[in-house]
């Protein structure tokens, strides 16, 4: 069968690789759809952190059960969605629950060898049964988890005024789950396609862009500052503004990955009594909200798809994604 492999920023290779065999514990399994992240993209351009050539890309994956592991409760035909975060599960992160944050953290696709194939194996403990999602739900999962587990870590309630900086796929994810959750929703982004889309198309709630009166804008909106804040836009002026944007006793989520130093007013933070916390990935129970959100079409993000790619094609349809104007999320259609 083939195989597609990263092998350097800007070049793909099919190799013909040999069936996978399942070892204890793990089941083999169909590739059906995979999306694209933005982690990928940044790996084909050369502007992925923690990552090494050749790889073979995708961890957004909805997969169908080939052979299942002996006494799982899997059977064949099963469509699962697979958690990509293979975590210890003996250092103190893991004991204690946090599994996202594991010490020896290994996620599919960027520390090993991912979905970019027909057939892969995949750990059982890793596999969530979704027969009622379309592949192309299933393979949505993944991004959505990371933005309920940041909006959980937001400790939104009903009528919370909440705003969601930066409207990429994670954003979106977040600001879909914080409505769900009740909240009274902003959203923001440079993007004006972007805003459009959040607030037309998913109806997530009033949309504003970043300028110099964005302030006054959310002032105004809410005649408060927000009580919740997440920044899903991996920006450093965007994360330091948090602190002037939220208010007295707010949250402050950051969802969003900078490799660098965010700067912090003690005092207005002491002052404001502001709670800053981080979100990172997703743990197994946000999988399975996701999976339950979508089933009873709490959540509906399928219109988040906006280009669908072809398996046979990806050696040269990836790369056209880099710089895409317009692009939410692309879809690999198996």
């Amino acid at each position: 069968m083939k195989s597609l492999n990263l092998i350097e920023p800007g070049k793909f290779s099919f190799q013909e690789v040999a069936m996978p065999q399942a070892l204890a514990g793990e089941t083999l399994v169909k590739v059906l759809s995979c999306g694209v992240c933005g982690s990928d993209i940044h790996a084909m351009s050369g502007k992925q952190p923690f990552f090494s050539y050749p790889r073979r890309l995708g961890h957004e994956l909805c997969v169908e059960v080939v052979s299942p592991a002996e006494g799982s409760e899997l059977t064949a035909g099963d469509r699962c969605v697979v958690e990509p975060y293979y975590f210890c599960g003996e250092c103190f992160a893991c004991r204690t629950g946090k599994t996202n944050c594991c010490s020896n953290l290994q996620v599919l696709g960027i520390h090993f060898d991912g979905g970019h194939t027909p057939f892969m194996t995949v750990p059982t403990q890793y596999l969530h049964k979704a027969n009622q999602l379309t592949p192309e739900q299933a393979a949505l999962v993944e991004p959505l988890a990371i933005g309920a587990h940041a909006v959980s870590r937001a400790e939104i309630s009903e009528g919370d005024p909440v705003v969601i900086l930066g409207m990429g796929t994670i954003g979106l994810a977040a600001a879909l789950f914080a409505k769900a959750a009740g909240a009274n929703l902003l959203v923001v982004d440079v993007d004006d396609n972007r805003l459009q889309f959040a607030e037309h198309t998913l109806q997530l709630g009033k949309a504003y862009k970043v300028g110099a009166t964005l302030q006054d804008d959310i002032y105004q909106h809410f005649g408060q500052l927000p009580e919740r804040i997440i920044d899903a836009t991996g920006n450093e002026h965007s994360m330091n503004a948090c602190f002037d944007l939220v208010e007295v006793g707010g949250h402050v989520v950051f969802v969003g990955l900078h490799l660098g130093q965010v700067k912090i007013d003690v005092e207005n933070f002491v002052n404001k009594g502001i709670t800053l916390a981080a979100s990172r990935a997703a743990i197994s129970d946000d999988f399975k909200q996701v999976i339950d959100a979508i089933s009873s079409g709490a959540i509906d993000p399928t219109p988040m798809i906006s280009q669908t790619l072809q398996f046979d094609q990806l050696d040269t349809q990836l790369l056209e994604l880099i710089g895409q104007p317009g692009l939410i999320k692309a879809l690999i259609e198996y």
